[in-house]
């Protein structure tokens, strides 16, 4: 059973930093693309960035313009996701998610295993 377990979350004021981290369980960590997506209420699922299995590729949304940093740790099962110059447009509930392929994508429908999300929110 695959288990992913998001933790980091929180409220920090805009301009600043946040550091999300997902352990992952139950599947073959070193063989599987993550990603992290974000969803504010009332809208749809967003990409927000992507790794591959052995974290040679990367992926990031349009509106991250190099403020994100997708990493992974393979000795250890965790792919964390560190958020700098937070805006309050940032604002979500964040999920990490497994695909069982190496190769990273950018889309809700190719990740089969998901956590159950860790807030952020930025304050104005």
């Amino acid at each position: 059973q695959v288990q992913l377990v998001e933790s980091g979350g929180g409220l920090v004021q805009a301009g600043g930093s946040l550091r999300l981290s997902c352990a992952a369980s139950g599947l073959t960590f070193s063989s599987a693309a993550m990603a992290w997506f974000r969803q504010a209420p009332g809208k749809e699922r967003e990409f927000v960035a992507s790794i591959s299995a052995r974290g040679g590729l990367t992926f990031y949304g349009d509106f991250v313009k190099g403020r994100f940093t997708i990493s992974r740790d393979n000795a250890r099962n965790t792919v964390s996701l560190q958020m700098n110059s937070l805006k309050p447009e940032d604002t979500a509930a964040y999920y990490c998610a497994a695909r069982r392929n190496s190769i990273p994508a950018t889309n809700v429908i190719s990740y089969t295993d998901w956590g159950q999300g860790t807030q952020v929110t930025v304050s104005s």
